[in-house]
């Protein structure tokens, strides 16, 4: 860790908050005026999760939210530690944000989660302009810590660390933040895997299932918000209710959540290879309001690493559960990652692992390369792959990709498709956009829809949240291009 300003790994994401309006009650011009907060997001869904749940907790305690953060007296980033580049960003967002103790409002400085979790008193040591290092055991507390911090004192910096992570439950207030339609719920925290490379466990603990009747009482609530597509999130959904004695977690949670009416897509993220049971393989071929689509990160392919990095099964194991995927679930989409560069990485083993994504033909692949964590088996590994080596394979692998997805992407030209519209374009306001079903919020594609005026021929224009068909005129990489069709 180091104070030194690094170059921007990736942009810091502020939050864009709903509008918010607060009825005035008697007396209430009188009142002091709230304390503003503002709050900077990093890193995956999982922590916009977190994110979503300090808001509401500081918005029911009284808190306003700004965008503006010049505005902000109380400002909280919310940190990723989850590889090198995520670290590097997170660090530059407290540096840019501390500066607003003497350019702006700011009074507290606060980061919170999994940097904060993992490395707590060094980085108040580093970072002198923090107040307060908040771990993901703390977020309930979130509203409580900004008063103890804001109160008239002696400044001194503050730790909140606890263990096992904060676990929130469909009681606890949630301010929501993207599309109003479509929602991420967190059915569980932390990890019992043990792969070598990954430092999860040490931020967030061994796995803790929330309860069935907690998850669902929050998609009920949620729909009744206007959601229609749940996106089910946690460090190891395959293995969800383990810790609960469930012996299928995710097919019994699964049953329980497509009874919920106003629900149309539901799609769980991170399958494990290992435990994918016929039993669930059956329901998403069964259930419609299960989105067919298998999100499963691989890593990679060779027997050597996939033992080095404590990976469960080897090649053959990987090809006869993709075999099954596709089989029993006809037209799935099958999104994937890998690492490369994992300390042995020879070059004969990077070409196992084009032959293999060349031969798979997945729809989506992701691709990282692999970064030393403290306190991670493998950082104490020997025979180091060079980074610029770990960047040309990553290039290679993601052109071999780009060209299955054209191919695929290309096949669908012709074909109409249910799509779920996301609004207007981010691209420019002429144009729809959504996505079908094989494309998942935030890290697929989209589908614009074009000639809307044309093909809608009077009728209303569809709005956030519908359901309509779309045919395909033309496509590029991931992204294709339609208009309505009746």
């Amino acid at each position: 860790m180091s104070r030194k300003t690094l170059p921007m790994a990736g942009e810091t994401r502020r939050l864009s908050l709903p509008s918010l309006s607060f009825k005035k009650g008697k007396g209430e011009r009188a009142k002091k005026a709230k304390t503003t907060v503002g709050f900077v997001n990093l890193g995956c869904s999982k922590n916009q999760v977190d994110s979503e749940i300090m808001l509401g907790l500081l918005l029911a305690n009284g808190f306003e939210l700004t965008t503006d953060a010049e505005k902000a007296e109380v400002v909280i980033i919310n940190t990723c530690g989850f590889i090198e580049e995520a670290k590097q960003e997170s660090i530059n967002a407290i540096i840019e944000h501390g500066l607003l103790k003497q350019s702006g409002s700011c009074r507290v400085l606060i980061a919170a989660g999994c940097l904060a979790q993992r490395y707590q008193g060094e980085l108040l040591k580093e970072l002198p302009e923090l107040d307060a290092v908040v771990g993901t055991g703390e977020f309930g507390k979130i509203a409580d810590i900004c008063r103890d911090l804001l109160a008239p004192k002696k400044r001194h910096q503050r730790l909140w660390i606890s263990q096992p992570p904060y676990l929130y439950d469909d009681l606890v207030p949630r301010l929501r933040l993207g599309a109003r339609h479509s929602a991420y719920i967190k059915i569980a925290e932390g990890c019992n895997r043990n792969c070598t490379f990954c430092a999860i466990p040490l931020m967030r603990g061994k796995q803790r299932s929330r309860p069935i009747a907690s998850i669902v009482a929050e998609a009920r609530r949620l729909v009744d918000e206007g959601v229609k597509e749940l996106n089910l999130i946690s460090q190891d959904t395959i293995n969800y209710g383990v810790d609960l004695g469930l012996r299928q977690g995710l097919v019994t949670l699964l049953r329980e959540l497509v009874t919920v009416k106003g629900l149309r897509w539901i799609r769980p993220f991170y399958l494990y290879p290992q435990q994918v049971s016929d039993e669930l393989l059956d329901l998403y071929a069964g259930e419609e309001r299960i989105a067919k689509y298998i999100d499963m990160p691989l890593q990679h392919i060779n027997d050597a690493l996939l033992k080095a990095m404590h990976r469960l099964g080897d090649r053959a194991a990987i090809e006869r559960v993709v075999e099954r995927i596709r089989t029993r679930v006809p037209g799935v989409t099958f999104r994937t990652a890998f690492i490369v560069g994992f300390p042995g990485e020879t070059d004969k083993a990077f070409e196992e692992l084009k032959t293999f994504v060349e031969q798979a033909h997945f729809d989506r692949v992701a691709v990282f390369c692999y970064s030393d964590e403290e306190g991670t088996p493998a950082a104490e590994l020997s025979d180091k792959v060079d980074r610029s080596a770990m960047e040309n394979r990553r290039n290679e692998l993601l052109a071999i990709q780009e060209s299955i997805a054209s191919t695929k992407s290309r096949a669908l030209i012709g074909r109409s498709l249910e799509v779920l519209v996301d609004g207007p374009s981010e691209e420019t306001d002429l144009l729809l956009e959504g996505r079908h079903e094989g494309q998942a919020p935030d890290i697929d594609g989209v589908v614009y829809i074009n000639d809307v005026s044309d093909s809608l021929a009077g009728r209303p224009l569809p709005r956030s949240g519908d359901f309509i068909t779309v045919e395909i005129t033309d496509a590029a990489t991931y992204d294709l291009v339609g208009r309505i069709v009746a």
